[in-house]
């Protein structure tokens, strides 16, 4: 059974009907007459006939509450499997370590989890995470609001030295989040005898990033905005190991020697090979690596294979 609408002297009607078959031919058998649509709708009775179907269907009850705000549906299986590697990788209990003795009045640790979560998984500003995450179920973020994100982002950016002679940027909160990570996964037999770096830049609009914000090659084609330069190091199982933000007019064949003198100071890394795109590569570079003791291979610019810089 369904509503059809039918006009008739001008007038738009309401009829309840069923389809039946007689032989081959499938018509429509009028079961009520409900009346003019504009009076029914005037005095609500097509709204309480509806209601009063919908009763009945277990569907449509749902979506009725979900629309009145009786319940609210919310999604859970994106906070459950990712809280479950945050915990793995202990990147809460690190939080908590570096935020000993830090009196923010918030939960900073469930406001980074969630800007990380978010990133993941449609990326966006803060300010866009905070109407994101109402469609989540996450433990712990009810009484965040944007300015904790502010200022939760604003802590791992935190400088807690200053700039060391050769660096690109002063050393930050961030830094020593990593380097407690590495050291929780670090063991007699941990490896980095492989690791990879690449670069990208990330470009933003509005005020500040006065550090960071410049004018420089942009890899998303925007030109026109103040960017960063992020460069991420893995390990050969795919592990992150640090990242470094510099500023957006650096160029790559300049990013590779302070990024490795830092890998060699925060993680205590003596000996590696490094695996790096042809662009960050110059014959400077490749005798300062020498005389680490180190090795380093280039994915050619025009080559699929890779080639050796100095003998592995």
């Amino acid at each position: 059974m369904f509503v059809v609408e039918r006009v008739a002297r001008g007038h738009r009607y309401l009829y309840l009907v069923e389809s039946v078959r007689e032989g081959k031919t499938v018509r429509q058998r009028t079961i009520k007459a409900l009346g003019r649509k504009d009076v029914l709708a005037a005095s609500g009775e097509l709204d309480r006939l509806a209601a009063s179907i919908a009763r009945h269907a277990e569907r449509s009850i749902i979506l009725s509450d979900i629309d009145a705000g009786r319940i609210a549906a919310r999604r859970i299986g994106g906070p459950l499997l990712f809280g479950r590697l945050w915990d793995r990788l202990g990147i809460g209990a690190v939080l908590a370590e570096v935020l000993e003795g830090r009196q923010f009045g918030f939960a900073v640790e469930r406001a980074v989890f969630v800007a990380t979560l978010h990133r993941l998984f449609v990326s966006g500003s803060d300010r866009a995470c905070t109407d994101w995450m109402k469609s989540y179920a996450i433990d712990g973020v009810e009484d965040l609001a944007l300015h904790h994100f502010y200022r939760a982002m604003a802590f791992l950016g935190e400088e807690t030295e200053e700039k060391s002679e050769g660096a690109l940027v002063p050393r930050c909160v961030k830094d020593a989040v990593e380097e407690k990570l590495f050291d929780r996964r670090r063991d007699l037999f941990t490896d980095l005898s492989l690791v990879f770096m690449d670069t990208t830049s990330l470009s933003f609009y509005g005020a500040g990033g006065e550090t960071l914000g410049r004018r420089g090659h942009s890899k998303d084609y925007r030109p026109d905005l103040a960017q960063m330069i992020l460069a991420v190091v893995i390990d050969a199982q795919g592990r992150p190991i640090c990242t470094e933000m510099v500023p957006g007019n650096s160029a790559d064949v300049k990013m590779l020697m302070p990024v490795v003198a830092r890998l060699r100071t925060r993680f205590g890394i003596t000996r590696s090979c490094v695996v790096a795109d042809r662009g960050m590569i110059s014959a400077e570079t490749i005798a300062r690596l020498k005389s680490w003791a180190w090795n380093i291979f280039w994915a050619h610019a025009s080559a699929p294979a890779a080639r050796s810089a100095t003998s592995c």
